[in-house]
């Protein structure tokens, strides 16, 4: 009987021995810009796609001339930024493939509520900057090759003014959005952000929204639309990234499921982002 008992043990013990492990989770590098990260949507997002897919999501959070940087040298799976023309160029140059539009929010000038530069009233943002060139009132420029400061730059293009980094009253400053946010409130300065990062951080700032309504649809410069796109990086460069998970992960951001949770993200009652896929439009 205890020989008996002895093997039966000893079977069991084999059995565990032999049963599959969990797997580890994989993980997926995303590059993307600091106002995905700052404005609190991808805390709010990610914990469902990591759950399901048994993977850990590494956020990097910079400008999007850094994110496809990132992902040019196979540094990031996949990407998720704001610029169109140069989410076209890093597809046309082979980095990146199975581009998908996913949301948007829109660009917004904030400064100082005295708004010593009298942007308030402003019919387009081109009219906007160039009251506060003539005024040579502070404004604080991200300088980090974002997609807000090429949008910026188009900005002050159509507005006929080439603003000097030398001068006392145009700041670059080479930080992401909550920095630049953050600097423009504590200087008194002006400068161009995504609705997204401004409401997340409004309660400590002391910044007024000057440009760009209560919300998107109030927006009077169709010039301020601002999309965002995700970007699978190429594994035909770059064999070592985990291209079948940056699949995923770009089917799930575009599913009418994480679309509507996208929407669900509000800050005071204000979505931050719209839903912007092929099957959010499609429903």
């Amino acid at each position: 009987m205890i020989r008996r008992l002895a093997l039966v043990f000893a079977v069991v013990l084999s059995l565990a021995g032999c049963a599959a492990p969990t797997s580890a989770p994989r993980r997926l590098i995303l590059a993307t810009t600091t106002s995905t990260a700052d404005s609190g949507l991808l805390d709010f997002l990610l914990p469902d796609f990591e759950k399901a897919h048994n993977c850990d999501v590494q956020i990097i959070a910079v400008g999007t001339g850094q994110a496809l940087a990132l992902g040019a040298k196979g540094d990031a799976d996949v990407v998720l930024v704001h610029d169109p023309d140069k989410e076209a160029a890093f597809v046309a140059g082979g980095d990146g493939v199975n581009r998908q539009d996913v949301m948007y929010n829109d660009f917004i000038i904030v400064g100082p509520p005295s708004d010593p530069a009298g942007v308030r009233g402003s019919a387009t943002a081109a009219e906007a900057f160039a009251r506060i060139a003539q005024a040579e009132a502070p404004f604080a420029s991200r300088g980090d090759g974002s997609g807000t400061e090429t949008r910026e730059k188009a900005i002050w293009q159509a507005a006929g003014i080439a603003p000097d980094p030398r001068s006392t009253w145009y700041f670059s400053l080479g930080q992401g959005m909550g920095d630049t946010l953050l600097f423009a409130s504590e200087k008194g300065a002006y400068t161009l952000a995504d609705r997204g990062s401004y409401l997340s951080m409004r309660g400590k700032l002391r910044l007024a929204l000057l440009l760009g309504g209560d919300r998107l649809d109030q927006n009077p410069d169709p010039a301020l639309r601002n999309p965002y796109g995700v970007i699978a990086v190429n594994p035909a460069k770059h064999p070592n990234v985990q291209y079948d998970l940056a699949l995923r992960f770009i089917d799930w951001l575009t599913s009418v499921e994480t679309q509507r949770r996208i929407l669900e993200f509000t800050v005071g009652g204000q979505p931050l982002f719209y839903p912007n896929s092929a099957a959010w439009k499609a429903r």
